[in-house]
């Protein structure tokens, strides 16, 4: 074989064998590119499962609060449908009270015009103590009475109240001193008066040389005697706190 000829076969050799080694290598880049996507397929699916578990971990714990929370709320529940239950009895109790109503109106409401009837009357037979302001409550317990406007309790309450001041202006410990006036056979004469309790009722003239006693006999004032004028002008004194409070000589009619 010629020298060219052997230059020319040993170079058909070499490229026949480089092209055998690339169309080797393809192959295997292949399945580097193949694997390489098998690894970042298996990378998101992991990391899908590691998103899906951290979401599946938060809904359990959601889960399980919303469970804490229904029984919580049972509980709840339950206790408030015990108040509720114990509200509805204490309202049929109330609405059971309020059918009553009526009636009690029907008994009370005569009782008490008669109260203030009685009232009245033991106010012009008693010993005539703020007799005008005596008088004017019982004016207003009228009113009041005749006023749409004041419940039933209210009005049964100003009359009780009303008894009640009377009952403490009889008390024997009660002693008090005003001005007015009386009528000593027609003549209107401003004085002071004196009462301690319904014991006794006095009057002394404002110069404090005339004084007068009620006789509710005889539904009158009586002169008193001079014996008894410094007492009556000692008793206005410590009725009004100018004196402190000490025994007096004072005509007190005696008991039958």
């Amino acid at each position: 074989m010629s020298k060219r000829n052997l230059i020319a076969s040993a170079v058909v050799s070499a490229v026949a064998l480089g092209s055998s080694a690339v169309v080797s290598a393809d192959p295997l880049n292949e399945l580097h590119k193949e694997e390489a996507k098998i690894h970042a397929a298996a990378a998101k699916s992991q990391e899908k499962i590691n998103n899906l578990y951290e979401q599946s971990q938060e809904l359990f714990i959601e889960y399980r609060g919303v469970v804490d929370e229904t029984e919580n709320l049972k509980v709840y529940n339950d206790y408030v449908a015990t108040l509720v239950a114990d509200q509805q009895r204490s309202i049929d109790s109330l609405q059971t009270q309020i059918d009553g109503i009526d009636g009690v109106k029907r008994g009370v409401v005569p009782l008490m015009f008669r109260m203030i009837d009685s009232l009245e009357k033991f106010i012009e037979l008693d010993v005539p103590i703020n007799l005008e302001e005596r008088k004017e409550r019982v004016e207003r317990l009228r009113d009041v009475m005749a006023n749409s406007n004041v419940t039933t309790s209210e009005q049964f309450r100003q009359v009780i109240e009303a008894y009640q001041i009377e009952n403490q202006m009889g008390a024997a410990s009660s002693i008090r001193a005003y001005q007015g006036t009386l009528d000593y056979q027609g003549t209107e004469i401003t004085v002071d008066f004196f009462n301690l309790g319904r014991t006794a009722h006095l009057a002394l003239s404002l110069d404090g040389k005339s004084a007068w006693v009620w006789d509710n006999d005889a539904r009158a004032w009586e002169v008193l005697g001079a014996e008894y004028l410094s007492a009556v002008v000692t008793a206005v004194k410590m009725a009004n706190k100018l004196l402190p409070p000490d025994l007096l000589k004072l005509p007190i009619k005696a008991a039958e």
